[in-house]
Formats: structure tokens, C-alpha cells, sequence
């Protein structure tokens, strides 16, 4: 059973809305316990007369109390104990028998319950102790203070002093809760609040494992430990031992819970159903959700999604509020559903991603997984110059990385991360296979067991011819399509590729990654990847998910829309530097690279030559850069000239579909990162 949990303050509580039912009778709206009200009233627990009312104010009996607790703990039927003074076989008989038989009330010396009693306070906390006997919750008491704590009845101490305790049942708020008044009566009302709080309680309570029958109770039902209700409940949490330590409060509001979070130094965390929604510094992570990623929206909303992310992997905590989770991905600012994100405290991070420099110059990405606390590593290209070997950097949009230990920042374009796909390669096809050759060779010699035989089962083998065939007709770089294919599918070996003849995952989602489309021959795998994604809607400026035709990151290129993972990008560029490495590195800064830098409210004009008259191939469609206003479109500076106004042009590859080639933009529009 779970430890003994001593309340200090228990508030009444909100349910969730999903379970809001309104009453209609005009007695309850407006009320002060109407949510509390509505509640009992939505779960059949608390009825309406014959003429439809619900009567709040009016004194609730014994009776009308006792099959309060008898609905609302579903108590099954007994016989055990019948009172002299009730019909038998009534309904209201029947619920209290059955709460008598739970032991949850007994009646008068004489044989009879008196149902239509008014029931007294000290009545009502006796009732409600043994309904927490009932339910194996335990249960601690506190010295009472109230100035008339005499005139509690000796059977009824426990029973005022637990529910003192949790807050269940509070001093007279007529009297400025300095008395009790055990005999006075309650209302329905207040009956309706008194139980929440009761069953609110017991969600924290309740054991952590199902209890089982006390031997010396062997006919006592088998009743579930948690009741059958939905309270939203918010707590605050303090940090402890490497521990979250939920203090004993509970709150009916956000705006309650948060106020005690600011109120102390010492509170880290807001949750609400136990689940952090707010914490005072730390990290934010993907979190475990039917659909395997965390949508990012533009706005508190949640309506138009921008982007995604795959579980585990880290975002920038900015803040939150109870219904959304503000992030930072690349320097914009995205908010997120509460139960797609995990909030980690600093205190309680257990890793984090980082970057290093290895001894060969190569900048490596150390990546960590807070679902499954495992990480990765893997090489994306040379490092920039002012990288030293040996430190460590973090980074969470792959270009703007910050020296472990220093104020010390590095801005940082991964080459082929950033270069337009519309650059050709210089490898030809034949090329192409020899590094398929020697790579699957290598895979081999790995000794994993899913390798074993790739030499000869890949569905890359024989496909370079094909690649550059594509590159040329298409104008997607060849060196690009084979390290996306290499990376999707494992080298040519996962299962859809096997089967499918699918490389590039297409279809294939982070809910269902058993499913995807089936295709003919690897060929036509490249024909859909080229025809159906990239010059269709990524590459293609005028397409549905057109952020630049770079792999990029979340924020800039295919890794926006193309794949939940956020270094997807720079994944793919490490595959075309590998490739071009192994191949003698002719492809590697043979572009002269730049980015869109105006951020004005209209979009970037492509012009047919350095004329701000001339025809426009397509427009850059307006953009936000981020923080650090480090993403604007990519594109490959080819020449310069002055136009026909006076200004510098730049003549740059066309992102769009062939026929066109190149088009022009104005020089100061424009800012090239090629180191």
C-alpha cells in the first residue's frame, strides 16, 4: 500500500470537462458548488425531484447522504443488514442496505436508520471514514482546534479529525472556521463538494498495487482501489534526493497551483494528473503518445501544425501555460500539447545531446534519446575552422553551436546540409555503384547479423546508372537521392525494401512503420520519391511543403515536413559527404552558398535576369528566420552583376522544376554562408 500521506491543503477540485453535464434546472447554475454539483449530477449520483430540480440549498439527509456514497462507490447489492423503518425492496432502501452492508453506516439502537433525518457534519465525516476504510485507503488524523472540538461525539473524533486533515470538511465559514458545529446540518450542496474532495483525496491515496481481501474479512467484495471518477487535479512539486516530490495540496485551478509556484522558491514543477505541464527551468523532450511525435503548432491554438518531432529527442523549453507547451526549434517559437511533451526539471535531466570535434577534423553529433536513455553517433562533415578538437558543443538547429563551459557561439552551415539539391553532382553513375559496391562490403564486415549477405540482397545494387539519369532529367543531385535511400532504408536492407522495393520510406509513419508503399523495382521507388515528394511539394517552391531544397533542419528545408526526426537533414548531409569523401571529394564547397535574408511582409522574387522588370520564374514565399534570424531560403550563388537599377544581382540556381535553370536576386537580399 502506498505510503501515508499527510494533507496540509486539499482544495475543491475541477473536474474534466469532457464529464461537464449541465443540469437544467436554474437552481444549480450560478451556484457555488455547481461544478461539484454537475459532477455527482452527470454520474447519476445526485438526482433531481419530481419536478426536475436538484434543491442545493436544502438540508441533504441521512438517506438522500448515504445513497450518495452507495452510487458513487457502485456498492453491490446486500441484505446483510435491513433497518425496521424502511420499505423494503425501495430503491433508497436498497442503496442503503447496500452501504450498511459495505459497513459504511449502521442505524439507531432500536433497529431503525431515521433516512429522512437531517444528517449532522460529525454524521457526514463518519460516513465518509468508513467509505475510505472501504476503499483500503489509509487514512491520518490531526489534532483538532476548533474552539467547540469538545462537543464532537467520542464515535465521531477519528472521523472529523481525518477529514480535517485532508480538508474534506473545514471549520464553519460563517463562523470564520473557528467552530466546527458537529450538529449542525449540511446542504446538498455541500454534500456534492464533501465527496469530491473525498474522492479527489483518494487519487492520492489510493494503493499503488491492488490490495487483496483482509483474511479476517473473507466475504468482503472485490471493489476497484481508485473510484470511478475524473477529477482534473493540479499539484506542485518540489525536488528532492534526485526525486519530484508532489507536495500534499492539491488545487480545483491552474491558477491556484501556479500561484503557489510562484509563491516558492522551492516548488520546480506544476502537474496535472500527474503530468509536469510547467517547471521553472529545464529541458523538454518528445514524449511517448499514440502517435509517436509531438506536433508542433504555430500558435496557442493548436490548430495549424507547423512541423514535428520524433519521441525522445529535445526541444527548448520557453514555457507554458495549462494548455499548451511553448518551444524554441531552430530560434522559432512553437507550441505543443501538453501530453505530447515531457518537461524534465534540470535537476532530474539525465542526458542530453552534444557535438564534438574528433582528431580528423569531422564534426560528430552524439545524440540521446530521454525515452529509451540511449544514444547515437554519428559523423555530418568538417567541422568550421574555429571548432576545437576535443570540445564539446550543444546545439538544437545544428548551425548556431555553443561551446560547452563558455559564452562562446559558432555559426556553422554543414555544407551539404545546406546545398540546393538542384546542384548537380560530379560523379557519374558508375561511380555511384563503386561506392555502393564497397559500402555494402563494409556493411558485411561489421559482423551484424542484418548485413550478412548485403553485398548481394541490397535494393541499392545497379542503381547509380538510374540516380544520375534522374539528376539530369529531373534536377535532383544523384549524391543526394542515394544517401536519402541509404538512410531510409539501411543500406538497401530494411524490410520495406526487401519486400517493397520501397527505399526511401515512403508512406512508412513513426505509428506504423510495418506499412508503405510497394513498388515494381528500386527504380520506381526513386520515380515516387522524385515525382510524388520532391518536385511536388518539397524541392518545388510552388509545393505544399516548400521551405528550401536543402535537407536542412526543423526549420528551413525537407526535414520541416519530410521526417519527424529533427537531424534528419544533417543525417542525409553526413551520407553525401561520406560518399563524396569516399569518391575523392569533388562535390564538397563547389557551390557558392547563400540564404534569403529579408524578412518583410512579402515574399522573395526569382527574376528572369537582373531586371526588376524582367518575368518572375516564382517567389521565396515569406518566411520567418527565427530569433536569430539564421534561416532564410538557400540557394546556390553561381555569378553577379549589376542590373539594369544600379544594384548588385546574384544569379543563383532555380529552386523550381525544370525547364528553368537559373534565375536573379537582388545582392542585398541575399547573404552567403560558404565559409
Amino acid at each position: 500500500m502506498k505510503k501515508l500521506i499527510t494533507f496540509t491543503l486539499l482544495t475543491l477540485l475541477m473536474f474534466s470537462p469532457v464529464f461537464q453535464i449541465q443540469a437544467q434546472a436554474s437552481d444549480i447554475k450560478g451556484h457555488q458548488m455547481e461544478s461539484d454539483l454537475n459532477y455527482w449530477i452527470g454520474k447519476n449520483v445526485i438526482r433531481a425531484d419530481a419536478k426536475g430540480n436538484y434543491n442545493p440549498n436544502r438540508a441533504v439527509t441521512r438517506g438522500e447522504f448515504a445513497s450518495y456514497i452507495a452510487r458513487a462507490l457502485k456498492l453491490p447489492v446486500s441484505t446483510k443488514y435491513t433497518f425496521k423503518d424502511l420499505k423494503a425492496n425501495m430503491g433508497l432502501t436498497i442503496e442503503i442496505q447496500n452501504a450498511a452492508g459495505a459497513g459504511i453506516l449502521s442505524g439507531y439502537p432500536d433497529g431503525t436508520f431515521k433516512a429522512s433525518e437531517k444528517i449532522t457534519r460529525q454524521q457526514m465525516a463518519g460516513m465518509m471514514y468508513k467509505a475510505m476504510r472501504y476503499m483500503d485507503l489509509p487514512a491520518q488524523k490531526t489534532a483538532l482546534k476548533f474552539k467547540d472540538s469538545k462537543k464532537i461525539s467520542a464515535n465521531f473524533v477519528d472521523a472529523v479529525s481525518t477529514a480535517v486533515n485532508l480538508n474534506i470538511i473545514r471549520g464553519d465559514h460563517r463562523k470564520d472556521g473557528v467552530y466546527f458545529n458537529p450538529k449542525d446540518n449540511a446542504t446538498i450542496a455541500h454534500a456534492s463538494a464533501f465527496l469530491f474532495r473525498l474522492f479527489a483525496a483518494a487519487e492520492v491515496l489510493k494503493p499503488t498495487e491492488p490490495s487483496e481481501p483482509s483474511p479476517s474479512e473473507p466475504g468482503k467484495p472485490e471493489v476497484p482501489s481508485v473510484p470511478d471518477v475524473d477529477p482534473e487535479v493540479y499539484k506542485v512539486s518540489t525536488i528532492s534526493g534526485g526525486k519530484l516530490l508532489p507536495t500534499t495540496a492539491l488545487y480545483k485551478t491552474y491558477e491556484d497551483a501556479l500561484a503557489a509556484y510562484n509563491a516558492s522558491s522551492s516548488v520546480k514543477a506544476i502537474g496535472k494528473n500527474n503530468r509536469i505541464i510547467k517547471i521553472k527551468s529545464g529541458r523538454a523532450f518528445g514524449s511517448e503518445n499514440p502517435k509517436q511525435y509531438t506536433s508542433l503548432y504555430s500558435d496557442s491554438t493548436l490548430r495549424t501544425e507547423v512541423t514535428y518531432i520524433q519521441k525522445g529527442y529535445e526541444m527548448n523549453y520557453i514555457g507554458s501555460s495549462e494548455n499548451h507547451v511553448i518551444l524554441e526549434v531552430g530560434g522559432l517559437t512553437f507550441y505543443a500539447k501538453p501530453n505530447e511533451v515531457d518537461l524534465v526539471p534540470t535537476e532530474l535531466v539525465t542526458g542530453n545531446s552534444f557535438y564534438e570535434v574528433g582528431t580528423d577534423g569531422v564534426l560528430y553529433h552524439d545524440t540521446y534519446n530521454n525515452l529509451t536513455k540511449t544514444r547515437g553517433v554519428y559523423s555530418i562533415g568538417p567541422a568550421a575552422s574555429s571548432m576545437k578538437n576535443g570540445k564539446r558543443y550543444t546545439s538544437l538547429d545544428g548551425v548556431h553551436f555553443d561551446e560547452v563551459g563558455t559564452k562562446n557561439t559558432i555559426t556553422h552551415y554543414p555544407y551539404f546540409q545546406f546545398q540546393s539539391v538542384r546542384q548537380t553532382s560530379s560523379y557519374s553513375g558508375a561511380e555511384l555503384d563503386y561506392f555502393i559496391t564497397e559500402i555494402l562490403k563494409d556493411r558485411q564486415k561489421t559482423g551484424l547479423a542484418r548485413y550478412k549477405d548485403a553485398p548481394t540482397k541490397s535494393k541499392l545494387i545497379g542503381l547509380g546508372n538510374y540516380l544520375k539519369t534522374i539528376e539530369e532529367t529531373h534536377r535532383v543531385n544523384a549524391l543526394f537521392i542515394l544517401a536519402t535511400a541509404i538512410h531510409e532504408s539501411d543500406y538497401g536492407i530494411s524490410g520495406n525494401s526487401l519486400t517493397k522495393n520501397n527505399i526511401f520510406g515512403i508512406k512508412v509513419f513513426d505509428s506504423s512503420p510495418e506499412s508503405g508503399g510497394t513498388y515494381k523495382h528500386p527504380n520506381n521507388s526513386v520515380d515516387a520519391f522524385i515525382n510524388e515528394y520532391m518536385n511536388k511539394n518539397y524541392a518545388n517552391p510552388l509545393g505544399g511543403y516548400s521551405y528550401g531544397a536543402v535537407p536542412g533542419n526543423k526549420v528551413v528545408g525537407f526535414n520541416v515536413r519530410y521526417a519527424s526526426d529533427p537531424n534528419w537533414g544533417s543525417k542525409i548531409a553526413g551520407h553525401m559527404w561520406r560518399i563524396d569523401t569516399f569518391l575523392g571529394k569533388k562535390d564538397y564547397k563547389q557551390a557558392d552558398l547563400g540564404r534569403i535574408i529579408y524578412t518583410g511582409p512579402v515574399g522573395v522574387n526569382v527574376r528572369t535576369s537582373p531586371d526588376p522588370l524582367s518575368a518572375k520564374l516564382f517567389s521565396y514565399k515569406q518566411k520567418d528566420p527565427g530569433a536569430n534570424a539564421a534561416f532564410g531560403y538557400p540557394v546556390v550563388i553561381v555569378d553577379e552583376t549589376v542590373g539594369s537599377d544600379g544594384f548588385k544581382w546574384y544569379k543563383v540556381i532555380a529552386d523550381s522544376n525544370p525547364p528553368a535553370d537559373y534565375g536573379w536576386i537582388r545582392s542585398d537580399l541575399i547573404e552567403r554562408i560558404t565559409e
